[in-house]
């Protein structure tokens, strides 16, 4: 579906390293990307996904856009980490008008935050109108509940992102969670959407978890695992600053002498098995609740996904094969404006911009 000029949306993921900004353009021939561009954020600025430092964060996102020249202010971000909670519940089956004046009493029971404390979303997988009606009509035991995906997040980081979006003159439109929009970066980049499978990011600080069937989730998971965990246990081991141990880390800089090479080869392998064995465990969870399903396949994104070793490691010990997600695979790309071999390696770190690009104004 085209969607029109005056409904498109900036996708603006706002991460705690770096804010990636994702444009897209549609057309007959298919999404063209429009632009792309990333800036950094210094390491107090967010931390476990809030903000701390609001003038840091909007003074970026001021620069990122005069930057780029990008003229649409209407964005689409996310959140995640422990301020959200995802869940897939059953509950008895009534009109949507009915579900929506409900819906903080139904949720009390499943987040951890006091309910008048958090902002709620839904969305029904299986219709209302017609479940409803299975009850009235008394049919088949079973049709009388209805599975719905609750969203909550806490006012208070919902409220700071709204806010430092606003200060850098921008109009938030869609608040997204990263699982989803990485959801849908991966539907639009040919791959089979059908089937089950398992979707994996692993950012600075985060490591992101959906198990997926069908197109639709069945399990999310956000751990505080990621590509810092090894800079600090660089800066640490090594006796290094922020700054060096970045460098060392993305093999910007040599390190001299064998040992410490060894040392680094050992921080590496033990955060990769930190990463790894959290993987293994959300999908033995997924597993034992969903016993008839078996995860086909493994796509990996973020920055940290890189480090090396890391996809070998997961595929050896899940024994499932481990692919890469490019979001930019199915975007028609100028390459008399974007370099391909940049494309190729900031693709990891940009598929929730680019799922966050496919947002549009009035869509659920």
């Amino acid at each position: 579906m085209i969607i029109p000029k005056k409904n498109r949306l900036v996708g603006l993921d706002i991460g705690s390293h770096s804010i990636k900004l994702v444009e897209i353009s549609h057309t007959k021939k298919g999404r063209v990307l429009k632009n792309f561009g990333i800036i950094g954020l210094p390491p107090e600025a967010i931390i476990e996904g809030s903000i701390k430092e609001t003038q840091i964060v909007s003074s970026a996102l001021k620069n990122l856009f005069r930057n780029l020249r990008v003229k649409n202010k209407n964005v689409a971000t996310s959140i995640s980490g422990y301020s959200v909670i995802v869940k897939k519940i059953s509950l008895r089956a009534r009109h949507e008008s009915e579900l929506e004046a409900t819906i903080y009493e139904e949720a009390e029971q499943y987040i951890p935050f006091d309910v008048n404390e958090v902002r709620l979303d839904f969305d029904v997988l299986s219709p209302v109108d017609e479940s409803a009606k299975a009850v009235q009509e008394g049919e088949e035991e079973g049709r009388d509940l209805i599975e719905v995906m609750l969203v909550a997040a806490k006012k208070d980081n919902v409220d700071d992102y709204v806010s430092v979006l606003h200060s850098a003159g921008l109009t938030p439109v869609v608040l997204d969670v990263d699982v989803f929009a990485l959801q849908n970066a991966l539907e639009i980049s040919s791959y089979e959407p059908e089937g089950s499978y398992a979707l994996v990011s692993v950012g600075a600080e985060e490591l992101g978890i959906n198990a997926i069937k069908n197109g639709m989730s069945l399990f999310t998971r956000d751990s505080s695992y990621g590509g810092s965990q090894v800079t600090e246990a660089i800066m640490s081991e090594l006796n290094v600053s922020f700054e060096e141990a970045e460098k060392i880390k993305l093999g910007g800089k040599k390190l001299g002498s064998e040992a410490r090479k060894i040392r680094l080869q050992g921080i590496v392998s033990s955060a990769v098995s930190d990463w790894v064995n959290e993987i293994k465990r959300a999908l033995d969870f997924v597993g034992i609740t969903y016993a008839n399903e078996t995860m086909e396949k493994i796509y990996v994104c973020g920055g940290a996904s890189r480090t090396p070793g890391f996809k070998e490691f997961l595929e050896k010990e899940t024994n499932i094969p481990v692919l890469d997600l490019d979001p930019f695979k199915n975007l028609i790309i100028n390459e008399n404006v974007f370099d391909a071999e940049y494309l190729r390696h900031m693709a990891p770190q940009a598929a929730i911009a680019v799922g966050l690009a496919l947002r549009s104004i009035g869509d659920k």
